[in-house]
């Protein structure tokens, strides 16, 4: 579990393909101090699990599956490229953002960048629209942001000049890709509200069943 909140920026030093998957190299400044192999990083949003850890030299490695390739933009990763880095989240740590599972639920391209006085307007096309919440949340590339707007899959987001310096979000450009994950909460009241074959789906009954009416 992560929090949305970036730590570090890292930059892809070496791409491997194996036989059943790819493995990333990333230099980065992030501590690793506390890192063991087989922890959770997320990078650019994906939750990856840490290999090969080299510290205090600030190198891991990440083993990435065809499947994580190819449902996320790390498929799209080149030598060179900068990527957001975010450790698991401790139990005792603030949760700065919101719960981020580090499960890209889609790849989003961006459809508007424009300087909005001292930070950035950036809208975002989705696969859906049914999780964004005008004052919701989403995660960007691992980066928590708060929805502006809402349009059908569309949406709007602003970057603050610190946002901007830490994530490097507005060094992307509009058709640019990036990992969408819609908020995890919204996703689980979907879950319990919604009917299936064999349990009904929550009611007026079901309300007064609990109390809640």
């Amino acid at each position: 579990m992560f929090t949305g909140i970036i730590q570090a920026r890292g930059k892809i030093v070496s791409i491997n393909t194996q036989k059943d998957f790819v493995r990333l190299q990333i230099a980065t400044d992030l501590d690793l101090s506390d890192v063991s192999e087989g922890d959770s990083i997320a990078v650019d949003g994906a939750c990856l699990t840490a290999t090969e850890i080299k510290c205090p030299s600030g190198e891991f490695g990440a083993d990435v599956s065809p499947e994580t390739m190819g449902v996320t933009t790390l498929g799209l990763r080149k030598i060179g490229d900068g990527v957001n880095l975010e450790k698991a989240l401790r139990l005792d740590s603030r949760l700065g953002g919101h719960l981020v599972a580090g499960h890209v639920d889609c790849v989003g391209r961006i459809i508007e960048k424009r300087v909005v006085g001292k930070g950035y307007l950036i809208g975002f096309m989705a696969d859906s629209g049914k999780y964004l919440v005008n004052k919701g949340s989403v995660a960007i590339d691992g980066v928590s942001l708060t929805v502006n707007r809402t349009q059908n899959r569309r949406f709007w987001v602003m970057i603050i000049p610190h946002t901007s310096v830490l994530t490097g979000l507005t060094d992307k450009n509009v058709n640019d890709k990036v990992n969408i994950e819609f908020d995890l909460i919204g996703k689980y009241i979907e879950k319990f509200v919604t009917a299936s074959h064999d349990q009904p789906g929550l009611d007026e009954n079901k309300l007064i069943e609990h109390g809640f009416m």
